[in-house]
C-alpha cells in the first residue's frame, strides 16, 4: 500500500496509529480517530564536521529533550573539544526542537566508538561501546580493544568510566539499568579472551569457545562488577542487545553461526540467537532462528503481554524465513516468554533492507527503523542509494506506516522513540544534502529527525 500517493492519505495516517486489537484485516485495519500523527517531517538536522561522524542511540531526556550519543573523528563543525582525528565517543544534547544545549566527546588518543546509550534513574547518562586507548578519560586498557563504558551527570561530565576485558577484542554493544539500580552489558568476548580469563581464574578448559561468544557482565550501580558469562559455540557469537524479564533474568539477542557447545539447533550460516539466562547469568534456554544464509538480529523489546518482538535482517528465503522479497529484508519475529516463536515476518523489497532500532510506543504499536536501498513491494519511495527507513507495525506484524527520508548519497537510522508529545525521532547518519537532508558538514554526519 502507498501511504503517499492521494490527497486522503493525511487522514489515513492520522487514523492509522490507534488500530483495534481484534483487527484481522491488514488491507482495511480498523482505526480511531483520535491520534495526531500524520508521518510527516518536522524537521530534519544534521551535526558533525569535515570527517566521519555518526549518531548510534538516542533517548528523551527528563526535561523533554534529547541525548544523543555516537561516535566522531572530526575536529572542527560542531565538535569543540577534540584534538586529534581519531574515533571518541560524542554525546550530544538537545533541547525538544533539536537545538545544541551542549556537546561531549570522550575517550583517549586511540580509536573509541559508542555503541548505546541511556539515561539513568539520577538523571545521568550511561554510554557503552569500545575502547582502544588507555589514556586522558580512559584508565585502563587489558588488551587490542576492551568493553568501555561511561558514566557522566545530567550536563553530562563523566561520574567514573570502567574498562572490561583481556587480551583480544571485547566489545559492547547494550546496556541496561537493572531493576536493583545496577546495569547490564552484553556484547562479545573473543575466543582468546576466554582462555585467558579462564587460566586466569585456574580452571581446567577441555573445550574452547570459538572465534567471539555473548558476553554479559552485571554491575552494581557504581559500576562494580557482579558476575560475568559468556555463551557460544566454536563459532562467532555476538550479542548486539539484551532486555530484563519479568523474572529478573534476561534475554540478550544477536547472531551465531555455531553448531556446537551452547547452540543446538543452528539452521545455517549466522542465525537470529536468543539466550534467556536468571539473574545469576546461569542459561535457562536458547533458541535459533533462521534459514541457511545469514540472518542478523540486532534490537528487542517487550510487547507488555510477556512476548517480545526482535528485529534485524536476512538473506535467507528457507528455514523459518517463508516470504523472502529481496537481497536482504527486514525481519521481525515475535516469541513469547519460552522462546517459541509466535510467528515471522520480512519486509522490504527486492534490494537489500535492514532493522536497527524498535521502540514501543505507548498505544501498544511499534516504531522501527533502519534502511533500505529497494523502491519497490513494501518501499513506496527512494531517494538514492540507502535511504533512512521507518515503520510502524501492530503487535501482530502488520504494517501500519512506513516512510523513508533521505537524500541522494547513503543515510543510515540506527536508533528511534516515540517523544512526549507523541511524536517520534530516529537518529543515524547521512552523507546526502539534499531532498530531506538540510546540509552535509562532512563526510558523514550524524543525523535527528524529528516526526509530527
Amino acid at each position: 500500500m502507498n501511504f503517499f500517493k492521494t490527497s486522503s492519505i493525511c487522514i489515513i495516517l492520522i487514523n492509522l496509529i490507534s488500530c483495534s486489537e481484534n483487527n484481522t484485516n491488514n488491507d482495511e485495519p480498523v482505526v480511531t480517530p483520535n491520534s495526531e500523527f500524520q508521518g510527516e517531517i518536522e524537521w530534519s538536522k544534521t551535526f558533525g564536521g569535515s570527517n566521519e561522524d555518526s549518531a548510534v542511540s538516542v533517548v528523551e531526556t527528563l526535561d523533554g529533550g534529547y541525548a544523543i550519543a555516537g561516535f566522531t573523528q572530526s575536529l572542527d563543525g560542531d565538535i569543540i573539544d577534540k584534538t586529534a582525528t581519531d574515533s571518541d565517543y560524542w554525546l550530544l544534547k538537545l533541547n525538544q526542537n533539536g537545538d545544541v544545549l551542549w556537546s561531549k566527546t570522550y575517550g583517549g588518543t586511540n580509536e573509541d566508538s559508542a555503541a548505546k546509550l541511556i539515561q539513568a534513574t539520577d538523571g545521568g547518562f550511561a554510554i557503552v561501546g569500545y575502547s582502544r586507548s588507555n589514556d586522558e578519560d580512559v584508565s585502563a586498557n587489558a588488551g587490542l580493544q576492551d568493553l568501555w563504558m561511561i558514566k557522566t551527570n545530567m550536563t553530562g561530565e563523566i561520574s567514573w568510566e570502567k574498562s572490561f576485558g583481556f587480551g583480544g577484542i571485547d566489545q559492547a554493544f547494550s546496556i541496561i539499568q537493572t531493576a536493583d539500580d545496577g546495569y547490564f552489558i552484553t556484547g562479545f568476548i573473543e575466543a582468546a579472551d576466554i582462555d585467558d580469563k579462564s587460566n586466569k581464574a585456574n580452571k581446567n578448559i577441555t573445550t574452547l569457545h570459538g572465534g567471539s561468544s555473548y558476553w554479559g557482565i552485571k554491575l552494581d550501580a557504581d559500576g562494580n562488577q557482579e558476575w560475568n558469562h559468556y555463551f557460544g559455540g566454536t563459532g562467532n557469537d555476538r550479542g548486539s542487545d539484551v532486555i530484563q524479564t519479568e523474572d529478573q533474568g534476561y534475554i540478550m539477542i544477536g547472531s551465531s553461526e555455531s553448531i556446537d557447545l551452547d547452540i543446538t539447533n543452528n539452521n545455517g550460516s549466522y542465525d537470529f540467537w536468543i539466550v534467556k539466562i536468571n539473574s545469576e547469568g546461569t542459561m535457562v534456554w536458547q533458541k535459533s532462528f533462521g534459514g541457511s544464509q545469514i540472518d542478523t538480529s540486532y534490537t528487542i523489546e517487550a510487547t507488555g503481554d510477556g512476548k517480545y518482538i526482535i528485529v534485524g535482517d536476512t538473506r535467507s528465503n528457507d528455514g523459518y524465513i517463508t516470504n523472502a522479497k529481496g537481497v536482504a529484508d527486514l525481519w521481525i519475529i515475535q516469541v513469547d516468554t519460552a522462546g517459541n516463536l509466535i510467528w515471522q515476518k520480512s519486509i522490504g523489497g527486492t534490494e537489500f533492507d535492514t532493522g536497527r532500532g524498535i521502540h514501543r510506543m505507548d498505544n501498544g504499536n511499534f516504531i522501527l527503523t533502519g534502511n533500505t536501498r529497494s523502491n519497490d513491494l513494501d518501499v513506496s519511495d527512494n531517494k538514492g542509494q540507502a535511504d533512512l527507513w521507518n515503520i510502524m507495525i501492530n503487535t501482530n506484524g502488520d504494517i501500519l506506516w512506513n516512510q523513508t527520508t533521505g537524500g541522494s548519497a547513503n543515510d543510515i537510522g540506527f536508533s528511534c522513540i516515540q517523544t512526549s508529545d507523541k511524536k517520534i525521532v530516529v537518529v543515524g547518519n547521512s552523507e546526502s544534502n539534499d531532498f530531506d537532508i538540510p546540509n552535509n558538514k562532512g563526510s558523514k554526519d550524524l543525523l535527528i529527525v524529528k516526526y509530527k
